[in-house]
């Protein structure tokens, strides 16, 4: 049984006017988990680098709130997160507040993660 979708409330705002992305199941995102990256300018458009190595801790979560606060679909999601990896990070996660309530209530146990 699939969960249904997140609602699309103002307090579900990646910023002003745009809703948070949200993938439907965690086991879904099967993202690179190490080794170096190069995003996208869509969800990079600023500053002087778009490629990271992900063997870096704060490198990786940089990865991962860029992709959490900037894609604007499920593919966007997919090609650049991993579940597990996003369940352990989650708490180190500095994310807007509409992005943490959005993806905290469609997947609990990111909550329950980070208590």
């Amino acid at each position: 049984m699939q969960a249904s979708p997140a609602p699309r409330t103002p307090s579900s705002f990646a910023r002003p006017g745009r809703f948070a992305v949200v993938a439907p199941a965690l086991d879904e995102l099967t993202g690179p988990t190490g080794g170096s990256v190069k995003l996208p300018h869509r969800l990079v458009w600023q500053g002087a680098t778009r490629v990271f190595d992900l063997n870096q801790p704060d490198l990786l979560r940089w990865v991962y709130e860029i992709v959490l606060r900037e894609a604007v679909t499920l593919d966007e999601l997919r090609a650049w997160l991993d579940g597990p990896t996003l369940v352990r990070e989650w708490s180190n996660l500095h994310l807007p507040r509409g992005v943490r309530q959005a993806w905290e209530q469609r997947h609990p146990q990111l909550r329950r993660h980070a208590a």
